[in-house]
């Protein structure tokens, strides 16, 4: 898993089926100090996360996990939790 930001969300009038009722938000990657790393990316949010939270996020296959086995969701990057605090020892 990975920090990111949340910057932005998508707004899409026409999805595929799988992707219906489900938020697409753009992520900014964060590294260890909360600095941006690499460029920004789409991801579905499976627990409502909102614009300028700080989320951990998972991606590839992993990614689907939170839908299935449900639904085989279409993703490549998918949050999956709020930070509230990091602590670095």
């Amino acid at each position: 898993m990975q920090l990111g930001r949340v910057i932005g969300n998508v707004v899409c009038t026409i999805k595929s089926d799988p992707l219906e009722g489900k938020k697409l938000l753009i992520l900014q990657p964060l590294d260890r100090n909360q600095k941006h790393q690499g460029r920004a990316l789409v991801a579905l949010d499976c627990v409502g996360a909102g614009a300028g939270e700080t989320v951990y996020w998972c991606r590839g296959k992993e990614a689907s996990f939170p839908w299935f086995p449900d639904q085989e969701v279409p993703t490549e990057a998918t949050v999956v939790g709020i930070v509230d605090e990091v602590h670095i020892g």
